[in-house]
């Protein structure tokens, strides 16, 4: 498994092609190989990406793109993502619309095609998971609709593995009050890619920590990970207390401490 930078991180520092070939060279300087791009400005285009990333020596393996796009312009975001040499194509998040009872099913209604034009492609769509996913849900029109059954597992049933992959995030499985390692245990055919992220406690309730300051069990979860199918342990830290460079800094020590690298 190779560790990786998630740009997202760094969302403020990635919105011109000046500040974005800085932050590459500073993430390269860390010691990261691969990067997520997540949140990058609009403009940036992919050759020009492509070009900057291969002069650091990183390699692109997972995109957040437009849900939009994912599903109305898929054949060019195809494309572009093999400018990129990247075959992880990512959604960040559910649409909200989705997220009720009445509309959960439509999920699969509306991205099916594109699942299968991105697997046709020989690439992979990847699902990012929150806590949402983790609620128990009637999915009216389901033929598999159950009270029961949570977000995630009508995703599990509704795509095959090679047709939706799982981005899974530490800390937002973490946050939902579900075991992490046993979730990667579930999922170990389809997390090619996951989100490093680790959680304290503040006087406010849990926050996200850079990996190995936090509270999560990492000895258990890349023992888990060892057992699963995943290829790039990305870290991302959506809010940081500090920098967000010292912050991912501080999370690639800590890893290249316990051996990942």
């Amino acid at each position: 498994m190779k560790t990786g930078a998630q740009l997202y991180t760094l969302r403020m520092y990635t919105q011109t092609e000046k500040d974005f070939e800085y932050t590459i060279r500073k993430i390269a300087d860390m010691g990261y190989t691969t990067v997520q791009l997540s949140a990058i400005g609009a403009g940036l285009k992919p050759e020009w990406i492509r070009k900057v990333c291969d002069e650091a020596g990183l390699s692109i393996v997972l995109t957040h793109s437009d849900l939009n796009r994912i599903v109305n312009d898929t054949d060019k975001l195809i494309e572009e993502h093999k400018i990129l040499g990247c075959k992880y194509i990512g959604m960040g998040i559910m649409p909200e619309k989705y997220r009720s009872p009445e509309w959960l099913y439509h999920f699969k209604l509306d991205y099916q095609e594109a699942a299968r034009k991105i697997k046709e492609a020989g690439m992979l769509l990847m699902y990012h998971n929150h806590d949402f996913e983790f609620r128990k849900m009637y999915a009216e029109g389901a033929p598999d609709a159950a009270a029961d059954k949570r977000v995630i597992e009508y995703l599990m049933d509704w795509f095959a593995p090679d047709e939706l992959g799982f981005t899974l995030d530490t800390y937002w499985v973490q946050t939902a009050g579900a075991d992490v390692c046993q979730w990667i245990g579930k999922l170990a055919d389809r997390i090619p890619c996951v989100h490093l992220k680790d959680c304290e406690v503040s006087k406010n309730g849990p926050i996200m920590a850079p990996v190995m300051e936090g509270n999560l069990n990492f000895e258990g979860i890349f023992a888990a990970l060892e057992d699963s199918c995943c290829e790039y342990m990305l870290v991302e830290q959506d809010v940081c207390q500090t920098s967000p460079f010292d912050c991912l800094k501080i999370s690639y020590d800590n890893l290249a401490k316990a051996g990942w690298r």
